[in-house]
């Protein structure tokens, strides 16, 4: 952990759970739109509409001259970091039932215990690197590589982006920890929603027209690089829902990770596993194979007995802190 940075560890597990929550419902209205539009569109529409109440945060918090940063190259890196999370994340999900394309990514929590070792200086013991690699037999039963690719529900390339995304995903967050030492929350999330919206406009530039998705079949490439569409009146408060949980994405998950060490917050956000599962089967009529629930027992088992070892650990510290005053 930073040095003199303070850990307030409950509220920021309250903003995990915020948003993670806001995470789901972001989900399962892209999922929805998945079918009609490109997704440089629904990106650049929830981040131009997410980076507005951004801002205003951002003011609430201070005031603009928070914007100026020391270190700009993190900046974009971490937001670029964030783009190929949701993009690889969001071409699964077009192919991949809600509850399978989110199970997988929940390896995230795992490469985050793992990569706060060399970039964060966190010491990880070898009965927690025993519970993360249990937490990775999961991810790899949810890949079934016994079966054909006829049997599966999506190539295996597909099913590989959502391991893409939660290693940059992790990556992401671990910078939101050294950054957060000097940012505040509102303008990581400015930051993030500006590199969103550059890159959805080159995407318009280079495929907006939809000549690319003519040449192919498949539901992610076609979700990648179809034309845009003029949104009808009925989609324009989907569009603005996508943006208000962007702006609470952002927010949220900046401070949390701002205000504790990576390894106490990442297992919060398994919250998302059953969230994910309840509106893939309310808003889908879709349930994961048991090839999935194995493997979700095993992330989150292998998650929760992470967090729970720390946090008897850290008492034991505090205790003999307290024993020698």
């Amino acid at each position: 952990m930073t040095e003199g940075f303070q850990n307030r560890a409950g509220l920021a597990i309250a903003f995990v759970l915020g948003g993670v929550a806001a995470i789901s419902v972001n989900d399962m209205l892209i999922k929805q739109l998945s079918g009609g539009y490109p997704l440089h569109q629904i990106v650049f529409s929830r981040s131009a509409i997410g980076i507005l109440f951004s801002l205003i945060l951002v003011k609430i918090e201070g005031g603009w001259h928070l914007l100026k940063t020391d270190q700009p190259a993190l900046h974009i890196l971490r937001g670029l970091l964030v783009v190929v999370a949701n993009m690889t994340f969001f071409v699964a999900l077009a192919a991949l039932p809600l509850a399978d394309a989110t199970a997988l990514f929940f390896a995230a929590p795992l490469f985050i215990t793992l990569l706060s070792i060399p970039m964060l200086g966190e010491k990880v013991g070898p009965i927690r690197m025993a519970a993360v690699f249990v937490g990775f037999i999961g991810v790899v039963i949810m890949q079934r590589p016994w079966a054909g690719t006829e049997t599966l529900q999506a190539s295996r390339l597909v099913l590989l982006m959502p391991i893409i995304a939660a290693l940059t995903y992790a990556l992401n967050q671990l910078l939101t920890r050294k950054l957060g030492v000097k940012a505040k929350a509102s303008v990581l999330s400015v930051y993030i929603q500006a590199v969103f919206i550059v890159v959805s406009v080159g995407f318009f530039i280079v495929a907006g027209d939809g000549r690319f998705a003519a040449e192919t079949a498949n539901p992610s490439v076609q979700f990648l690089l179809r034309a845009w569409v003029w949104p009808p009146q009925e989609d324009w408060l989907v569009f603005g829902g996508l943006g208000l949980n962007a702006a609470i994405i952002g927010y949220a998950l900046s401070q949390a990770y701002r205000l504790a060490d990576a390894a106490t917050v990442a297992p919060f956000e398994y919250v998302g596993l059953p969230l994910a599962v309840f509106w893939g089967l309310v808003i889908f009529g879709d349930l994961p194979e048991w090839e999935v629930w194995v493997g979700i027992a095993l992330i989150i088992g292998s998650g929760l007995f992470v967090f729970l070892r720390e946090r008897q650990k850290a008492r034991q510290v505090k205790g003999r802190v307290r024993g020698r005053f």
